[in-house]
């Protein structure tokens, strides 16, 4: 199959991406399917958008403008978007013990997730704070992301995820994402929750956040985890950083990475690489043995990015699971 055939243009809904096959996806009656089990990051986090770009800042300034603070992380970011498609949707992560607990478990209880939270008693909860500057023209501006190093998520354990187990065996897929790498203890966990799942015959679906987490962990310690799972999310520079090969300039370069994808990676995953101008247009779909299938996202520029990424990444794993 040609590459582009049955993927439409870059307008296409991110709500209603093709099939892998090329035909058309059965819509059905809107009813949610599927069970999703959410094992990530949740904290409190504040949000602000500047009116002036950071390059301008030279010295102390007092800015006025959008801020806010919210229940986030990568667990219930997603959650977030899942429980609209997703009949059961449970978030496993672990928490601190101070003010900001009972208004986690209350956020979980408002989107209509289960919580499965593990509570750290005594620790505070990881706080994050997130700054996006004024565009400079096009474009989004830039994004400063600072997050506390010691949250509780980089403690969850082996223990605490095999006392989850049989939900995860109950679950149709199991999301895990990078960040859970970063820490010895939470990327045991992560692991073991990974073996549970494939034993069961529950899906795993691997996000691989953060961006650069190329930088922050050795492949050694991602490829296996990569291997381990059915789909696999990513941007195409980051996967091409990772496996020591250069950051695709465009289209065919990046076709060119879903193929070296297959001798450089064990198991069988179905890669979905996001690339384009912001890295949220276009989607390169792979699978070994099988034809590449590229769509577009439906992002345009000026879009809202905040949330993209979860809603189209939610829309992908219900569009495979129907697949199947």
């Amino acid at each position: 199959m040609d590459a582009e055939a049955g993927t439409g243009g870059a307008g296409r809904s991110p709500a209603r991406p093709p099939r892998l096959d090329g035909t058309p996806r059965l819509d059905g009656t809107g009813r949610r399917r599927f069970s999703l089990f959410v094992i990530g990051d949740v904290r409190i986090e504040v949000r602000a958008a500047l009116d002036v770009r950071f390059a301008e800042l030279t010295a102390d300034r007092l800015c006025y403008g959008p801020a806010r603070a919210l229940v986030a992380g990568t667990a219930v970011n997603l959650a977030r978007c899942a429980v609209a498609r997703f009949r059961r949707v449970s978030v496993l992560a672990k928490v601190g013990d101070d003010e900001f607990t009972p208004v986690i478990r209350r956020e979980l209880r408002r989107i209509g997730a289960r919580d499965r939270l593990r509570v750290e008693p005594g620790a505070p909860n990881g706080v994050t704070v997130m700054v996006r500057d004024r565009p400079d023209g096009g474009g989004p501006g830039v994004r400063l992301l600072v997050a506390e190093q010691d949250a509780p998520g980089r403690r969850l354990t082996e223990s605490e995820v095999r006392s989850a187990a049989g939900a995860i065996r109950r679950a149709d897929v199991l999301f895990l994402d990078g960040y859970s790498l970063l820490s010895p203890v939470s990327r045991a966990a992560l692991v073991a929750a990974a073996g549970a799942a494939r034993a069961a015959g529950t899906a795993v679906a691997f996000d691989l956040v953060p961006h650069d987490i190329d930088a922050r962990v050795p492949a050694a310690d991602v490829l296996p985890v990569l291997s381990a799972a059915d789909v696999v999310f990513a941007e195409a520079p980051t996967l091409a950083r990772l496996l020591g090969r250069a950051v695709p300039a465009g289209a065919d370069e990046v076709r060119a990475l879903a193929r070296a994808l297959d001798g450089a990676v064990q198991g069988r995953p179905l890669w979905l690489l996001r690339y384009g101008p912001t890295l949220l247009e276009r989607v390169l779909a792979h699978q070994r043995e099988g034809p590449l299938m590229e769509y577009g996202t439906g992002y345009r520029d000026g879009d809202a990015r905040a949330g993209f990424g979860d809603h189209l990444a939610v829309c992908e794993l219900y569009w495979w699971l129907s697949s199947r």
